[in-house]
């Protein structure tokens, strides 16, 4: 059975990837599409079916996944507005979800398509007219669309990690869908532009979204030429400290270049550009900007435009760049893990074939540490490891990667070490750990084995195994 770490871990892995595929700037059908194709690739359900919510109130099917059958039966369908009133008065709430079991269906004829799949006798098994579904909700609350999905991937009625990996998603796909109805909005304003000024000022100063025009020929190209409220919110900035600027000042823009050379591609294409950069507030403070930019053709002799819009999406970045830890690196102790040394070990590996020199691979077993846990608990058990980690790491050079690789087990990963140094560096790694623990009375020490790493080396788990093999000969030579 996987224990609740392991399996909250592989959801994280897979909200994160999931929810970088739905991306910023899509157009609604993208999006659309990209919410049910992540709930059947990346959340374990076999079909996913997205009920958008029409401006009468009624719901019609957008987008299908997972099933060619049940994409041709369904698509396109249109249904009132209290469709899911009646079943929604006999579901179970789960959260957000409403999970609506068989054996509460009233007996009848069966509105929809059902999965042709077996029946199993397990009650905890998922059953063909069991039904599982989560409201998509704009920022404001408003709902959006329904989203459900069918045919989880081991066929069990889904558990809670599982039920809120969907809640979360569910949350981040009502966003992706309200920002996509917006952009889609704003790309057809765009095309109005030159028939109508007043209508792109009436959209450019009430936009909620940050909205900016940049000269994009000419001497003035790259300078700031107008900007809305909302964008002078979002930036920190008053528009009279704006507008006359290159925008390039405020951003860290590494290849303008390369992006002048996408910009004009976009435009020869009269398409979009989608982007995500960081920007300078006036403290010095940097946000993540996200948005679009559209090239805007004024006229015969005129200069081109750009007309850009942005929001803030610094918090999505953050919860990003916190879901790639969670996924790279030990829950308990903060150090990689696992799959970040295999990481890191292939790119070690690859210098060693081309300079020739070797590294080696420890791995570092604690002794006594069953008493620590036995006599003090396992709370104190995890403020012990959270301690040796941090020793190990304190020991070991610059470069080198120290990774716990589950219960009392540690690997440290070295790059062009050997002899002296290698056992000057596990001498070390002894008395770190040997030094008392705080409030413990149990004398922990480590037992360390090593594998070298050659240009004739191949994978990590031989390594892993070969210096797991020394350090049981290691520690069977202790008294």
């Amino acid at each position: 059975m996987q224990n609740e770490p392991a399996v909250r871990l592989t959801a994280v892995r897979r909200l994160y990837e999931v929810s970088a595929r739905m991306g910023a700037g899509r157009s609604l059908a993208e999006t659309l599409q990209a919410v049910v194709d992540g709930v059947v690739t990346g959340l374990g359900f076999g079909i996913a079916v997205l009920n958008l919510r029409q401006p009468d109130g009624k719901f019609e099917v957008i987008a299908v996944a997972g099933s060619p059958e049940a994409r041709e039966a369904l698509l396109g369908t249109v249904s009132s507005a209290d469709i899911f009133d009646a079943e929604f008065a006999i579901a179970d709430h789960w959260g957000r979800l409403r999970f609506v079991p068989h054996e509460r269906l009233p007996e009848g004829e069966v509105i929809g398509w059902v999965p042709d799949v077996p029946v199993s006798d397990d009650p905890a098994a998922w059953h063909p007219l069991d039904a599982l579904f989560a409201p998509l909700y704009s920022p404001d609350g408003e709902l959006v669309g329904m989203l459900a999905v069918d045919l989880p991937e081991d066929q069990r009625r889904p558990g809670p990690i599982h039920r809120e990996l969907l809640e979360i998603f569910a949350t981040q796909a009502g966003l992706a869908i309200d920002k996509a109805r917006l952009t889609d909005q704003l790309l057809a304003e765009k095309a109005r532009l030159e028939a109508s000024e007043t209508t792109f000022r009436m959209v450019f100063e009430g936009a909620g979204n940050g909205m900016a025009t940049i000269a994009f020929d000419g001497p003035e190209a790259g300078r700031i030429l107008r900007v809305n409220d909302a964008f002078c919110r979002i930036t920190g900035y008053a528009a009279d400290q704006l507008v006359g600027e290159r925008m390039l000042s405020f951003l860290r823009e590494e290849e303008p270049a390369q992006t002048r050379q996408e910009l004009e591609e976009v435009a020869a294409s009269n398409g979009t550009y989608r982007f995500e950069r960081v920007f300078t507030q006036p403290a010095g403070k940097a946000i993540w900007l996200g948005g679009t930019a559209a090239v805007v053709d004024q006229g015969a002799g005129q200069p081109r435009i750009l007309l850009i819009q942005v929001d803030d999406v610094t918090a999505r970045k953050d919860a990003e760049r916190e879901l790639r830890h969670h996924a790279a690196h030990d829950p308990l102790t903060g150090l990689p893990n696992r799959r970040l040394l295999q990481h890191r070990f292939a790119s070690v590996l690859e210098r060693t074939r081309e300079t020739g020199r070797p590294g080696a691979l420890l791995f570092c077993d604690l002794n006594h540490f069953k008493l620590v846990n036995d006599n003090y608990g396992h709370e104190a058990g995890d403020r012990a490891l959270r301690e040796i980690a941090g020793r190990l790491a304190a020991e070991v050079r610059h470069g080198d990667t120290v990774a716990r690789l589950g219960g009392d087990e540690f690997a440290i990963l070295a790059e062009d070490i050997a002899d002296d140094a290698l056992a000057a560096l596990i001498a070390r790694l002894e008395s770190a750990v040997s030094q008392p623990l705080p409030n413990i009375t149990v004398q922990v020490t480590t037992s360390v084995g090593t594998a070298p790493i050659t240009p004739a080396s191949t994978d990590l788990d031989t390594l892993l195994h070969q210096a797991d093999q020394a350090m049981y000969t290691t520690k069977n030579r202790r008294p």
